[in-house]
């Protein structure tokens, strides 16, 4: 049931029967409950165009509005809101309607199967996944579940870096641990890479071959090195309940031709010119504020050359839009990939770059700089071996992707009500234990519930489908983490003042059966839209 959706048709109905030339008008909840359950400025905005008391206006479009089941009592408050008082019986009516959808529940279509591909995580196969990486991922996770759940096609697509300077630099690294088991003295160089993940390769190649790759090139070690390391990568997002339908590979892209053929309509498209012996892209044509070099003087591509290439075969994949989910570092890169987007012929619109913020550890009040077991940056696995899967994904949801965020290991780590994960896994939890203790019956007609702590609960729940759209349209996971808070605050409200279970009046105790069956649906699906589990004991 959308009573906002409905309410909103009722009164555009009187606005027209009043005479006045509007399209749409917007139906809110007023902060103060003594304003009605919904309220609409609709009466100010006409009075705005047509100089005329807004009271007058809300006036008429009131006079207008036809008898319904639905409104229960108007009023207008100066200068001209219409304050709305919903029949609560009414309300009572979703209720079957929420039991029958079950796991369809808030599900909607305003995506109309539009594909969307979400690129997102592409961490360098150079080393393992640590903090900052794993908010990128169930942000891309969170979204990509959210559109499915709003009625779009979604791709979701790791880009794997697995060419350039960092994976020559990775096999170096390699062989030359590998080396050092062998007995063979070298130092590695600054820009190598010095974390035990690539000591534990070279060993792993000791132990498989021995001696004998002593004479190999660094082909065989960055190779042996990406592979090890990506399947680290792999088996870590899927314990963070993250995954993917597309690999993308850098050397797939640079060795298909695809390069070739972007740079190809560039130039046909005059947006590549050449200066001081190299090719430009002509990006300021486009936004950016300077060109941008796409071919060195030497004759290697930039980098931003084989990502041009990417995003085209994307499009050719015949995406609607493009979601990219970067980190902060990669900010003056959104005007020149749009640029580049553009300069070949597309929409900038065509492409949505999301920026992750940084991320604080906290332990006991004090920021955790680095990991207590290797004295590196803490890593995706140490996390969730401290606080667990759903504590992760919860904490990760509940803040903007744009704003930094601390992440309380302390607090995640609690199981009480002041851990915000545990606090709504708990209400779930409870639900299911107060269900199981009666088979539920079907209700046609819900006449014994009347308190406002019911009532309350009822309209959040009724609150779910359009959160969910509004977490689709901006990108906003964290609406629906903030929201499944919000519900279980309200059935817990609602357990501590009011008795679900009556042995005495079977009518009673099956309508609130049904109505905190709804809560269980409700919290669930959200859980679910966060990658957040919903066990049915604790």
């Amino acid at each position: 049931m959308n009573i906002k959706k409905e309410l909103e048709k009722i009164i555009l109905e009187a606005i027209k029967k009043s005479g006045y030339n509007i399209d749409s008008i917007v139906v809110e909840k007023p902060k103060e409950k003594s304003n009605g359950d919904f309220s609409t400025s609709i009466a100010m905005k006409i009075a705005k165009t047509l100089k005329i008391n807004p009271k007058e206006i809300a006036e008429n479009i009131i006079n207008n509005i036809q008898n319904n089941n639905i409104v229960e009592k108007l009023e207008i408050a100066l200068p001209g809101f219409i304050n709305i008082y919903i029949n609560k019986k009414e309300l009572l009516k979703g209720i079957n309607e929420v039991i029958e959808q079950e796991n369809n529940y808030g599900k909607s279509n305003i995506g109309n199967n539009s594909k969307i591909n979400v690129e997102f995580v592409s961490a360098n196969p150079t080393g393992i996944l640590h903090l900052g990486t794993a908010r990128g991922a169930a942000f891309g996770d969170n979204l990509c579940r959210i559109l499915k759940f709003t009625g779009y096609i979604v791709d979701r697509e790791y880009y794997i870096n697995d060419a350039g300077n960092q994976i020559k630099n990775l096999g170096v690294s390699v062989k030359i641990r590998y080396e050092n088991i062998c007995g063979i003295e070298k130092e590695m160089p600054s820009e190598g890479y010095f974390g035990k993940e690539i000591i534990k390769i070279a060993e792993n190649i000791y132990n498989k071959y021995g001696k004998s790759k002593i004479e190999e090139k660094g082909n065989f070690f960055e190779k042996y090195g990406v592979e090890t390391l990506l399947n680290i990568i792999k088996e870590d997002l899927e314990n963070f309940r993250v995954s993917f339908d597309i690999w993308s590979s850098e050397t797939e892209i640079r060795n298909s031709g695809k390069i070739e053929e972007s740079l190809k309509i560039l130039e046909e498209k005059g947006n590549i010119y050449e200066k001081e012996n190299a090719k430009w892209l002509m990006t300021t044509k486009y936004g950016d504020d300077k060109d941008r070099v796409i071919v060195k003087t030497d004759g290697e591509y930039t980098y931003l050359v084989p990502d041009i290439a990417y995003h085209l075969d994307k499009i050719n994949r015949g995406y609607d839009l493009l979601i990219d989910v970067l980190g902060s570092d990669h900010h003056g890169y959104i005007s020149r990939l749009k640029a580049a987007i553009e300069s070949l012929g597309f929409e900038k619109e065509k492409i949505e770059i999301k920026l992750l913020q940084m991320v604080k550890l906290i332990r006991d009040g004090e920021e955790v700089k680095m990991s207590k077991r290797t004295g590196n940056a803490v890593t995706i696995r140490e996390l969730l071996e401290e606080v667990g899967t759903d504590a992760a994904r919860y904490f990760f949801a509940s803040r903007a992707l744009e704003t930094q965020m601390d992440f309380d290991i302390t607090l995640a780590q609690k199981k009480t009500n002041e851990n915000p994960v545990y606090y709504i896994q708990y209400a779930h939890a409870r639900i299911c234990s107060i269900l199981n203790e009666k088979e539920i019956k079907k209700i046609k007609e819900y006449k014994t519930i009347d308190s406002i702590y019911a009532y309350d609960l009822i309209n959040k729940i009724y609150d779910f489908k359009e959160i969910v759209e509004l977490s689709a349209i901006k990108r906003a996971p964290h609406l629906i983490t903030n929201y499944v808070y919000e519900l279980a605050t309200l059935f817990h409200v609602y357990y501590t003042n009011e008795k679900v279970l009556k042995d005495e009046d079977e009518n009673y105790t099956q309508e609130r059966m049904n109505l905190i069956k709804c809560v269980k649906i409700t919290i669930k699906n959200a859980l679910n839209l966060i990658g957040v589990t919903s066990p049915e004991k604790m």
